[in-house]
């Protein structure tokens, strides 16, 4: 196997503004390789010191890293923490009334809590769990709308060591019965539904059918938080409200102190045999993380009011919502609703409302916003954004371009993360006050995490070339396991193709000579085109740079006898969809502009055009079904994740 080609060619780069450096936690590149050459020289030391640093321990660790049972490897293995006393008591003398949360509901209504108000709330919830038998170790369902007692819930189970693995409020029946029996939950948490673009979403009926299927009996009780107040069916003994639950509990509940290695959470991740991955974190270590990143990455401030758009279902939200802005005593956003309702002004109108500082969202959020209207950031005030992120895949040059000249002004960094549910935290990304910018590079590791890019040996490849992303050596926030499969763990993440010694990323990159790193898509994501492997990441922006005509673009391979895969691209125009002819004329204008922005090698096959793009509610592409469209086979994933099942239809019959 070659390496991966890097055929997109970008060369704009935006140093950061000296008035940002000036007041940013990590202050010029210097600073940044300061951090750096202090991980080179003593790594167990460097990380030793940010978590004596940053976290409060009940019992102090000793020792720093446990690699004798590599790959599971343990940080920090003999110290004793809680994460939810981290979040709020540490801040119950120095600020209990500062704000912690702002939650504005789908209908636009908004509710303030402040850290002493939160407090006790997730006091009193940790004693609800507690009345019904919840005790340290169970694990813990949560099927929640996008709310503070999603927060409460979370918080509540870290409080009392119940492990919490949260499922995403459009999986299916079927999904949640795959996951409360794969984690041996013993109790529920869940809403008698949600409100979504002025829609209401049913959650309890869920719940009911996915325990009604069978091999659920280990779960005792399910508690119903009454969002909508429709007409919900309750089964006592086993269903309770959650207002009920808490009538009469005290708001202190005193901590339980756990080993820094306690599992925190159980988050499942889908795997390509179709089974999901039970991803299991651990407490201090993934804490570490969160808090490092908030303050480096998005150069937190306590006067900040920061907004990441993910829902709690995902990583981003657990690091970034529940956990995060939390410990390190900030105010944040938690939304329940949809980018486009009422109108696709929506999150501008958030950010003018609140005064929103760091805005933190994905790249497909940014263009679905594109194409809804990109002239619409200049009716709203804007002003109060110091600081843009953007997670969850590559964004592409000319989608990072709009975002940083349009909702930023041209004033405000744009941190574009590389991380993965495995990871817990950011890995590579620029630091705002120090790293100058090129759009569409995630640019640099952050201190003490050493990635590089590999061929299929393990040998690292040179500077301008492609290859597999890999991280060389342990951190302290990464994946401890695959519950209860390890041998999947180590299979996926550590495979004997490399000899078991690095962290495989799955996604292939490559590195410019200035160091900077560009993620080029999954590796199964890579296309061989005439003995040529490129990443579909990089086609994918070629299309979307062509700004006339281009909203959105995704690409995938299926078999050719000739080339051995072709490529085929599902676009989504910025006027309406073309048809017949319109739709001819229009799919060779775009393979031509291909060829002339990255070469005749990277030429669609096949260019389908849709209304939109198959993606789930968080914004996500589902670029499986995309690939089950192209090579004409039947789709049996579970498609309940998908905000518009009914795209499937419309490009199945484009084809």
């Amino acid at each position: 196997m070659s390496s991966i080609e890097s055929i997109l060619n970008e060369n704009r780069v935006f140093p950061p503004a000296a008035d940002f450096v000036r007041q940013a936690n990590v202050s010029g590149m210097p600073a940044y390789q300061a951090l750096c050459a202090e991980a080179e020289k003593d790594y167990e030391g460097f990380w030793a010191r940010l978590a004596r640093e940053n976290i409060l321990w009940q019992k102090p660790f000793t020792r720093v890293l446990d690699d004798s049972k590599a790959p599971f490897f343990k940080w920090f293995g003999d110290g004793e923490l809680n994460v939810s006393y981290n979040c709020l008591d540490r801040h119950l003398n120095s600020q209990p009334n500062k704000i912690a949360i702002i939650f504005e509901a789908d209908d636009g209504a908004v509710t303030k809590i402040t850290y002493k108000q939160l407090y006790h709330r997730v006091c009193q919830f940790a004693n609800g769990l507690k009345s019904l038998g919840v005790k340290t170790g169970d694990r813990v369902i949560i099927y929640m709308p996008m709310s503070i007692e999603a927060v409460i819930a979370m918080q509540a189970c870290a409080r009392i060591g119940a492990t919490h693995s949260v499922v995403f409020g459009g999986f299916s029946a079927k999904s949640l019965h795959e996951r409360i029996i794969d984690a041996g939950a013993t109790a529920v948490i869940t809403a008698d539904g949600q409100m979504r673009g002025g829609k209401e979403i049913a959650l309890k009926p869920a719940i009911d059918e996915a325990l009604a299927l069978g091999g659920c009996e280990g779960v005792r009780n399910v508690v119903v938080y009454k969002r909508t107040g429709s007409a919900t069916k309750m089964e006592p003994p086993r269903d309770i409200w959650w207002h009920d639950l808490v009538q009469n509990q005290p708001d202190v509940c005193e901590p339980v102190w756990v080993n820094a290695e306690h599992p925190l959470f159980i988050l499942y991740t889908s795997g390509s045999t179709g089974k999901p991955k039970g991803v299991q974190h651990s407490s201090a270590g993934y804490l570490l993380q969160a808090m490092l990143t908030m303050k480096w990455t998005f150069d937190s401030k306590p006067a900040d009011v920061f907004w990441c758009t993910a829902d709690v279902g995902w990583v981003t939200g657990h690091t970034y919502i529940t956990y995060g802005p939390l410990a390190v005593g900030g105010t944040e956003i938690v939304f329940e609703g949809v980018p486009t309702f009422p109108d696709a002004g929506r999150f501008w109108k958030i950010i003018q409302d609140h005064a929103v500082t760091v805005f933190y969202t994905a790249p497909t959020a940014i263009r679905s916003l594109i194409k809804a209207g990109a002239e619409l950031p200049k009716k709203y005030d804007l002003s109060s954004l110091r600081l843009l992120g953007s997670v969850g895949e590559p964004i592409n040059p000319e989608a990072w371009m709009w975002y940083f000249s349009t909702v930023g002004g041209g004033r405000c960094p744009v941190v574009d993360t590389w991380w993965q549910t495995e990871t817990g935290g950011h890995m590579i990304t620029p630091l705002p006050g120090a790293t100058p910018l090129k759009p569409g590079s995630c640019t640099m590791p952050l201190p003490g995490i050493i990635a590089a890019i590999v061929d299929e040996t393990g040998h690292d490849v040179e500077k301008g070339k492609g290859g597999i992303l890999v991280i060389k050596k342990p951190w302290p926030s990464m994946i401890r396991n695959i519950w209860g499969d390890p041998e999947r763990y180590k299979k996926s993440y550590y495979p004997d193709d490399f000899k078991g010694k690095y962290y495989l990323a799955g996604d292939g990159a490559s590195r410019d000579l200035d160091g900077y790193f560009w993620i080029m898509g999954r590796i199964d994501d890579v296309l061989n085109v005439s003995g040529h492997r490129l990443g579909t990441m990089e086609i994918e922006s070629a299309l979307v740079a062509n700004t006339r005509l281009v909203a959105e673009a995704a690409v995938v391979g299926r078999p050719d006898d000739l080339t051995g895969e072709a490529v085929v691209a599902f676009v989504v125009t910025k006027g309406p969809r073309p048809t017949g002819d319109d739709a001819k004329r229009m799919a060779q204008e775009l393979r031509d502009w291909v060829g002339k922005e990255i070469g005749a090698i990277a030429k669609p096959k096949d260019i389908r055009f849709g209304d939109n793009l198959p993606k789930t509610r968080s914004g996500k592409i589902m670029r499986r079904l995309l690939r089950s469209i192209a090579r004409g086979e039947e789709i049996t994933q579970d498609i309940s994740t998908l905000e518009n099942p009914a795209i499937l239809e419309q490009l199945k019959k484009g084809m």
